[in-house]
């Protein structure tokens, strides 16, 4: 069959490169479709308890996550020309398209009691821009009296000031987001470097937005780099110009055709798929290198530069075919996770993969077909001394010292494993900021001053109408915000309660030592002050906390960004407080926001990701058994495979690097891209065998003579390509730029020293 296949590519090349081209022009026309993913998307398929229960919280009291947090420390704000800019720049916030509200000491309300209407009127505190420092004195005795704002908009123990942005749910996750957050950040950034303060910008619409831009700029910068170190490590190794334009055009076109099949198949990019274009330049560059190798191998024994294009897809086709085949299947075993950022990513990965394997079969050839025979020049690498040197060292080690292979890696394997126990589950809300970036600096502040910026969100059910209107109600709903005050996880709450608080405080003529529950009289008089509610109009400051019949309510707190382990110990010790409080029979109480969704998420995707990771495992041990219709055979090649795992795993351990999305995929990537050379070998090995009349020991020593070469290049290539992720300002893919390479560093050396050490112990009886 791959005869056949060789002649067509051969014969047809002009046909075939139309065909590419045209198929060029039109993915490449399509990618200017692409669409960013502006939304951080949920890690839990859509029927999962947790996420109805989180959308039914959404549909009852509105988008949770919709602020972004402006904050600072200013000595100097209540001056008089600070004050008027500061005052001014909470109103050019407001008037951002896209901000619905923007709250701040320049911009706050108070409720004051209107006895001639006996009702509640809210009013501005600053109802105007102060001309003099006695107003602006004014101002802020009046502001640090009202308790409700305390730990929100100001904190009085640390001198920091916050504003509360509020943005309108059209713009928390959709393409109108960019220009918003960039006309934010021009303007308070303004305001900072004209007082000489440092602004700090938080809350997940910033967050979100800033991630996407980072996101944007390492696709193009990774991109870039990979290229750059491709092509570098490709001309060191061939020394030929004619070679490094080749293998750059067909990359550069798997790369193009990515883009548009990702709009054809409507998939964003996000923080993963973004990761592709890097991925796919080193998996098509090893391609390359095992083809050229075996081409300029080929054209040495038979001078014919035809005869061994023909040889090259013959032999290294069917390799590479299942080399590209177990990388594809490590990433479509992604797809049964179902969730809304793998499913995409194993599709697309999966489909690029193998019609990267395409291009290159039908390229390559066709390429140097057009070209000049190859120079001495051009195969000098094949008689390399150092690589061959260091070859045939490895080739002495396996057939006289193999006891000691053995030993030495039973003794480290037993660490691993022993280290491997020490492994965490692990994961934030914000999980990939790297700790010395501003962003991430940024969210310190907030937690040191408001306790965080991650919605953490009560939702209480009192299962009758109005039931929330009553003394004994809210006096319950302070026991629970009582309850959350002992948690410096938290911040300060925002309910019904603290609404009613405000009410008497204001009913009190506004003394701050008033701001506190009512009891069963005061209750009575303050309700009869609050606006007229019969035509179903709530006051604005309550609609966000009750449904409209006035049956549910919420208690919203801020959270720090912890890890997930530390959101479970938290809400497992507040569910018995909670059930005190709110007796099951009475009440429905569940807790919800992005921090719940993402503690359950973190543990539904390391699950799934471990069950993608085993079928992946048993696929391509189906594809081994397939190719090489021995079991033994399956056997000698998976083991070399799998220790790779377990020294990443002994690492994760001793390094303290916690078991989370990112460090799971790290073990389906390097078990899809590192049986690649063992394969190679073993095909190599099977050859050997027919050409040697079945001597295993010199078929072995001359596959690894063979292949060892080809499996330096392309471990090199495919190390430094990893490498460059270890630059990104991702936490998650850094750990990627670590993780893979070191495993695939491991993968090369126990494919060149244990797997053949495995072949000859196996076959040790026919030896």
């Amino acid at each position: 069959m791959w005869d056949k296949i060789a002649d067509y590519i051969l014969k047809y090349r002009i046909p075939n490169l139309i065909i590419v081209s045209i198929l060029l022009v039109f993915l490449g026309m399509k990618m200017f479709g692409l669409k960013m993913g502006h939304n951080i998307a949920s890690t839990l398929p859509d029927n999962d308890s947790t996420m109805v229960v989180y959308r039914q919280f959404l549909e009852k009291y509105g988008q949770d996550g919709r602020s972004i947090f402006i904050g600072m420390k200013d000595e100097n704000l209540f001056t008089l020309d600070h004050f008027l800019d500061y005052y001014d720049l909470c109103e050019n916030i407001k008037n951002i398209e896209g901000i619905n509200e923007c709250l701040s000491v320049s911009r706050i309300y108070n409720l004051k009691k209107n006895d001639s209407i006996k009702k509640f009127e809210l009013v501005k505190v600053v109802k105007h821009r102060p001309g003099t420092q006695e107003e602006v004195d004014a101002i802020k005795d009046e502001i640090m009296s009202l308790a409700m704002y305390d730990g929100l908009l100001f904190n009085t123990e640390t001198s920091a000031s916050m504003m509360v942005v509020t943005v309108d749910n059209d713009y928390v996750a959709s393409k109108k987001r960019p220009k918003m957050i960039s006309e934010l950040r021009t303007i308070v950034n303004q305001y900072g470097k004209a007082h000489n303060v440092e602004m700090r910008l938080s809350g997940m619409p910033y967050i979100r937005e800033i991630t996407t831009q980072k996101m944007v700029k390492e696709i193009l910068g990774f991109s870039l780099l990979s290229i750059v170190v491709a092509g570098l490590i490709l001309y060191m190794f061939f020394r030929s110009w004619r070679v490094l334009v080749s293998v750059i055009a067909i990359v550069l076109i798997s790369v193009v055709y990515m883009f548009g099949i990702m709009v054809l198949l409507n998939f964003d990019v996000t923080i993963l798929t973004g990761v592709l274009p890097p991925l796919l330049i080193i998996i098509g560059v090893e391609n390359s290198i095992f083809m050229l190798n075996k081409y300029h191998r080929e054209y040495n024994i038979c001078k014919d530069k035809m005869q061994a294009l023909k040889n090259v897809v013959m032999r290294i086709g069917p390799a590479n075919f299942l080399t590209n085949t177990t990388t594809a299947v490590s990433f479509a075993s992604f797809i049964i996770t179902r969730n809304v950022l793998l499913v995409p990513f194993g599709i697309l990965a999966s489909v690029c993969i193998m019609l990267t394997y395409v291009l290159t079969m039908v390229l390559l050839p066709t390429f140097f077909s057009y070209q000049k025979k190859p120079s001495e020049k051009n195969t000098n690498y094949l008689e390399n001394g150092n690589i061959n040197t260091i070859v045939a060292k490895v080739s002495g080690i396996v057939m006289t010292r193999r006891r000691y292979i053995y030993a030495v890696l039973c003794t480290l394997l037993l660490l691993c494993g022993w280290s491997a126990t020490r492994m965490s589950t692990s994961g934030r809300v914000v999980d990939d900021i790297a700790k010395n970036d501003k962003l991430y600096k940024d969210i310190m502040f907030f937690e040191e001053n408001v306790g965080g910026v991650m919605p953490f969100e009560i939702s209480v059910d009192t299962r009758k109408p109005k039931g929330i209107m009553n003394a004994s109600f809210i006096r319950k709903i302070q026991q629970l915000q009582d309850t959350l005050s002992v948690y410096q996880e938290f911040s300060a709450p925002l309910s019904i309660a603290e609404v009613v608080k405000f009410a008497r405080q204001g009913f009190y003529n506004g003394k701050r030592d008033q701001y506190k529950v009512p009891n069963n009289n005061e209750f009575g008089f303050i309700m009869k002050y609050m606006p007229d509610t019969k035509g179903g109009e709530l006051p604005e400051i309550v609609t966000q906390y009750v449904d409209k019949d006035m049956r549910c309510t919420r208690i919203s707190v801020q959270m720090a960004n912890v890890t997930t382990p530390k959101i479970d110990s938290i809400s497992r010790s507040l569910q018995p407080k909670i059930n005190s409080i709110f007796p099951k029979e009475k009440y429905d109480v569940v807790m919800t926001g992005s921090s719940m969704v993402t503690l359950q998420g973190t543990n539904y995707l390391i699950k799934n990701l471990s069950y993608s990771l085993v079928l992946a495992f048993i696929v391509i041990a189906l594809l081994m058994v397939i190719t090489f219709h021995n079991f033994k055979m399956v056997v000698i090649s998976l083991i070399p495979n799998l220790i790779p795992l377990f020294f990443t795993a002994g690492v994760m351990g001793i390094c303290g690097i916690p078991l989370k999305m990112s460090t799971i995929l790290v073990f389906s990537i390097a078990l899809g891209i590192s049986v690649d050379n063992t394969i190679h070998y073993l095909a190599r090995y099977r050859l050997q065998m027919k050409v040697n009349n079945k001597d295993i020991k010199k078929s072995v020593m001359a596959a690894v003579l063979e292949t060892g070469p080809s499996m330096i290049y392309s471990a090199s290539i495919l190390i430094c390509g990893f490498l460059i992720f270890a630059f990104s300002s991702f936490g998650g893919t850094k750990i990627v730029g670590f993780l893979v390479p070191f495993t695939l560093l491991i993968a090369l050396i126990t494919n060149v020293l244990v797997l053949p050490a495995l072949v000859l112990t196996f076959n040790r009886k026919k030896i």
